[in-house]
């Protein structure tokens, strides 16, 4: 059996159901991997998935697309690509809610921003107000990261960065009523997220491995696609008691299942995709290099 390590992106929700479900039915042992899952919760998101990757920590690490471009741009580039996505079309979108006077994202101007502090976040978010017709002046506020979404049902900020499947669905059961400003809706071709990175040099070391891996997940994700009461039977397991008191699960996972894909495009990534999301970055003067997508991702493990 190889050991091989994954941080997850945030607390075990559904965006993580077909990992759990691979690991639970046994598709990463049939495969030789012996996959260890590690949740922010275990160090309240001291390091990010993508800096325990950075550090040799952990083998994969799920993330937004922009950390795998940061991890290309930093000073000392760290060569990492994406070898599988989650989802196939962006189920995020940038909330507030409709009791506040913000209508559309120009009227965020002045207002307080709660930020994950993610390298290009802040000017993603500020672009996006700009292309509404506002001058992108918002307040921006670093809360802890795992109380983010708290702040905004608590009023201690007026907007932040959320899945509509997860955040979405909660709000949606305790009838709290919001305004969704998705950044496609406003002018940024936003890419894949999340999804799974890998550093280049231990893809090449041990390809037979992230190729195992790579088809157990992807047969994880098919079995909650066609299957989402037993899949959320599996992942509840691991929800945090607190998130499982205030979100249906399997409406999350009956929300999500469209987003995998088809039988034949799940977990892939298309280079259009990809590349125009970092054009559009570059073009914006948001990322100083104008990165290939070749470099950044791969379809190379899917078997079929």
């Amino acid at each position: 059996m190889k050991k091989l390590k994954i941080a997850l992106d945030w607390t075990p929700n559904t965006n993580h159901t077909g990992i759990f479900v691979a690991k639970e039915l046994g598709y990463f042992a049939e495969n030789n991997i012996d996959l260890e899952i590690s949740s922010p919760a275990n160090d309240d998101y001291l390091q990010t998935p993508a800096k325990k990757l950075e550090l040799d920590q952990i083998d994969l690490a799920i993330v937004p697309t922009e950390s795998l471009l940061s991890l290309h741009t930093k000073e000392n580039k760290i060569d990492v690509k994406a070898i599988y996505a989650i989802l196939q079309e962006d189920t995020s979108a940038i909330v507030t809610l409709k009791s506040s006077t913000i209508a559309r994202p120009k009227d965020l101007d002045g207002k307080i921003y709660a930020s994950f502090k993610a390298r290009y976040e802040d000017k993603i978010v500020q672009k996006m107000i700009i292309n509404d017709g506002g001058s992108g002046t918002i307040k921006i506020e670093y809360p802890e990261k795992l109380g983010i979404w708290d702040t905004i049902l608590a009023n201690k900020s007026d907007a932040s960065w959320i899945f509509r499947a997860w955040e979405g669905i909660e709000a949606q059961n305790q009838e709290v009523d919001l305004n969704y400003f998705s950044l496609n809706d406003f002018g940024i071709p936003y890419g894949y997220t999340p999804i799974i990175i890998a550093k280049t040099e231990n893809l090449q070391l041990h390809y037979e491995y992230f190729e195992s891996f790579v088809n157990a997940t992807r047969k994880g994700y098919l079995f909650a696609k066609n299957n989402p009461e037993k899949a959320v039977d599996i992942v509840s397991k691991y929800i945090p008691k607190k998130d499982l008191d205030k979100i249906d699960v399997l409406q999350s996972q009956l929300f999500l299942n469209p987003f995998y894909g088809t039988n034949d495009s799940i977990g892939k990534m298309d280079n259009f995709v990809f590349q125009n999301f970092i054009d559009w970055l570059f073009e914006n003067q948001i990322v100083e290099k104008r990165l290939e997508s070749h470099e950044l991702f791969t379809n190379e493990f899917f078997k079929n």
